[in-house]
């Protein structure tokens, strides 16, 4: 693993029309640092960990996220509200002003890769605008060491232009001047009009959620993962405000990445990145505590507000929610390396059900299992977004819906098929409310739901009995260890059978109206996953 190694090679941009430019190529994060805060582009907390504003856009705009449709992408992408067409020739309208913008300014060239195991590794160079978007994917992609830049050649190049808006969106097929689009013939991504740095995280990582299933049988997942001291490899999807960051950190276990991983046909797991990407609105060390100690000097803090003196103050979302932190993932302790790991033993798919409906813990059938991921539900609460008075279903098709080019029952099929195949156990976990909704119920104590995962995971629940739940059919332990047993029912928490049911009633009609979009593509085992409406 190179971290800062010193490079003296030099790169010339002229292959890609880019003319005159001063190019800084390979830049130590320190210089990269260093750069920024010379040129005023950041400024440094009290503990030297540089900060930046990403300006007019503080998240991903996924109205403005694009696939080139041609040969290659026009029979395979689920095209639609998520995955929008743009034509070639518009794209190549637009690399070719991105090109003509770059001329001739001083930029920052980046080598490295994706994909952690070497049978699946794509190199991808990045050219950015300015120099901490270059630090954001030293952090976020995985960095090769130096003798492998000697002949390094991409397969994948993203070009990275926040200061390039279109002047005309209309007559290029798109629908604003900032655009995030992803040329998969040309193997080509262009970021222009956003310095959110997510946007090129992203776009590659929607690139390989493509490839993968599409060309190498692998299994794109939107998770956490984590591996025992015995091996064994343990999966978290979830949503955000779920806990999939909290729970799979765990103390006795070695992080493989948090946020993108495939499973390969020879059922290995393997992080696409080679950082963190986290939030950290309301960060504690308490909370959070690999989070919290990961930001220092080498980390990036994005549209984050400081006291006067200099510390950061996480509770204030004054520029916006979405505050966030980059981070390679050796700021962490407690790591996989190199991270990728065989064996996978258990899937969680983690929901904050703000309804109080869902059990806490239930084991899934495989049909079950490809249902709840294709639905991909928890629950935003009151007060988390303006209107919101009472909880509202939040569904995201593969726990990533933003970001998958194909149809979600294809990830679903892999899915079903690789857990068969490996003899996987798949849970679903209710980090959410108990005993109630939210406003009335509880939120569960988050040592029972480590309880439970443990459980799963040493095998304790592999011989109890269960039940099953008369309305989402999941089968409920009736034991597990270091839980009190009333905890696993949601029905017994709430002390008001005529009141769980009506609740209950009506989550599973929003689950069954979000799954009509998906119907008429999913097979009879998976429709066999839906909850039942009395």
């Amino acid at each position: 693993m190179v971290e800062n190694d010193q490079v003296t090679k030099t790169i010339s941009l002229e292959n890609y029309g880019i003319k005159n430019a001063k190019v800084h190529y390979q830049l130590t994060s320190e210089q990269l640092h260093a750069e920024a805060i010379q040129k005023g582009m950041g400024k440094e907390t009290n503990n030297g960990t540089l900060a930046i504003n990403t300006g007019k856009f503080t998240g991903r705009s996924p109205q403005d996220r694009f696939l080139v449709k041609d040969d290659y992408t026009a029979d395979k992408v689920w095209w639609g509200d998520i995955n929008k067409p743009v034509s070639p020739e518009n794209f190549d309208r637009l690399q070719n002003n991105i090109v003509e913008y770059l001329s001739g300014k001083e930029l920052y060239a980046r080598d490295g890769y994706v994909c952690a195991d070497p049978k699946y590794k794509m190199n991808v160079r990045t050219i950015t605008e300015y120099p901490w978007s270059n630090m954001f994917v030293y952090n976020m992609f995985l960095r090769p060491d130096t003798s492998e830049l000697e002949n390094f050649e991409e397969e994948w190049l993203v070009l990275c232009a926040p200061g390039y808006e279109c002047p005309d969106p209309e007559a290029y097929g798109i629908r604003q001047g900032n655009f995030s689009i992803l040329n998969f013939t040309k193997k080509v991504a262009l970021v222009g009009g956003s310095a959110y740095t997510g946007e090129m995280k992203k776009g590659i990582f929607s690139a390989l959620n493509m490839i993968l299933p599409t060309d190498k049988n692998v299994l794109p997942m939107h998770c956490s993962a984590n591996v025992g001291e015995d091996g064994d490899t343990a999966i978290f999807f979830g949503l955000s405000g779920t806990g999939k960051t909290t729970l799979s950190a765990d103390p006795k276990r070695k992080l493989i990445g948090d946020d993108e991983h495939g499973w390969t046909a020879e059922n290995t797991i393997f992080n696409f990145e080679g950082g963190c990407y986290a939030k950290v609105i309301d960060l504690t060390e308490e909370k959070e505590p690999d989070i919290f100690r990961a930001i220092k000097p080498g980390a990036i803090l994005e549209n984050v507000i400081f006291k006067d003196n200099g510390e950061v103050d996480y509770m204030d979302s004054t520029i916006t929610q979405n505050t966030r932190v980059s981070y390679p993932i050796y700021h962490i302790d407690n790591i996989q390396q190199p991270s990728y790991a065989g064996n996978p033993k258990n899937i969680f798919f983690l929901t904050a059900d703000a309804f109080g409906v869902l059990p806490p813990v239930s084991k899934l059938t495989p049909g079950q299992a490809a249902y709840h991921f294709i639905s991909g539900y928890t629950a935003k609460v009151a007060g988390t977004e303006a209107g919101i008075t009472e909880p509202v279903p939040s569904f995201s098709a593969c726990f990533g819906a933003p970001f998958m080019p194909l149809h979600p029952t294809k990830y679903a099929d892999m899915l079903s098929k690789k857990m068969t195949e490996a003899g996987v156990n798949v849970w679903l976990i209710n980090t959410g409310w108990t005993g109630g909704p939210y406003g009335v119920g509880s939120r569960m104590k988050l040592k029972y739901t480590r309880a439970m995962i443990t459980a799963a995971m040493n095998g304790d629940l592999d011989n109890v009995s269960y039940r099953n739940h008369s309305i989402f059919k999941v089968a409920i332990p009736n034991t597990c260890p270091n839980v009190p047993d009333e905890v696993l029912s949601p029905r017994g928490t709430w002390n008001n059978d005529e009141g769980y049911y009506e609740m209950a009633d009506k989550l599973a009609k929003f689950f069954q109206e979000n799954f009509k979009q998906f119907e008429e593509f999913a097979s009879d085992e998976i429709m066999e996953g839906a909850p039942i409406v009395r």
